[in-house]
């Protein structure tokens, strides 16, 4: 009798297996969560008096708390028309899309990923539309004494009218910055999903989206401290999923040796 060793013929690498959530019902979800971010702001208007005060109360406490100037920022995309308006832009422009164009990789790629991050959007996106009922805040543009201009008005382009006229968006809901907080779950949700060494690049997006919100006075250092806090507790509740054959198995799939299969041993 003879003995001869031939390796397992190759399996081909399996697809995430998580099925695809209906689309329909995904389209459904998504849109309503844009919709609740835009109209549930909107319900949250009428608190002036009280969105200066905790203006003020924030710009203090990151004085007292020596967090960087504002004004430091704004003045670095002052330099030029150009840059500011690419700043103006970016706010006006990248939000949004990103996000939209972040679900719908994470669907057709990885769907136990997209499942994982579109839970931890809307429970972001719902505890963000609590917080101006109980602290609402004015944006550092219409905080006088504070040296900053609102730089979409002068420059262009700007998502927003007179606060007394603007019934899309309430600006009195300043904090959190989902702007940010998006911004940094697209990052940390591509930087999981993904397994290339560059994927830390991701977290460009959240940076350049920090000192966009920032240098363009639409939001304090603390909108984006409290937005990242948010997204931390929501992280910790919802996990992501285990890795499969798919990320963490395609690199380990290649190094690991192949156990040889004996073939007519008992011949």
């Amino acid at each position: 009798m003879t003995a001869r060793t031939e390796p397992p013929e190759a399996e081909p690498e399996p697809p995430d297996a998580t099925p695809r959530p209906a689309l329909i019902r995904e389209l459904l979800l998504v849109a309503g969560l844009f919709l609740v971010y835009k109209l549930g702001r909107q319900l949250a208007t009428g608190h002036t008096a009280g969105a200066f005060r905790d203006a003020h109360r924030v710009w203090d406490l990151e004085r007292a708390l020596h967090l960087p100037h504002e004004n430091a920022v704004q003045s670095a995309l002052l330099h030029g028309d150009t840059l500011v308006r690419i700043a103006n832009t970016y706010y006006a422009t990248v939000h949004f899309p990103a996000t939209l164009a972040f679900l719908v990789w994470l669907y057709v790629r990885r769907p136990a990923h997209y499942i994982w991050a579109r839970r931890v959007l809307a429970v972001v996106t719902t505890a963000a539309l609590v917080l101006p009922f109980t602290f609402p805040l004015a944006p550092p543009r219409m905080l006088a004494g504070t040296g900053l201009i609102d730089t979409a008005r002068i420059y262009g382009p700007s998502v927003y009218g007179p606060p007394s006229s603007d019934h899309l968006s309430n600006q009195f809901a300043a904090m959190p910055s989902l702007h940010f907080g998006w911004a940094l779950m697209v990052a940390v949700g591509l930087i999981v999903a993904t397994r290339s060494h560059w994927r830390w690049l991701f977290l460009l997006h959240p940076l350049i989206t920090l000192v966009v919100i920032v240098g363009t006075a639409n939001h304090y250092w603390f909108d984006a401290i409290v937005a990242s806090a948010m997204l931390g507790i929501a992280l910790a509740v919802i996990h992501p999923p285990h890795r499969t054959a798919t990320t963490a198995g395609r690199g380990a799939d290649r190094l690991a040796p192949e156990a040889p299969a004996l073939v007519g041993a008992g011949r």
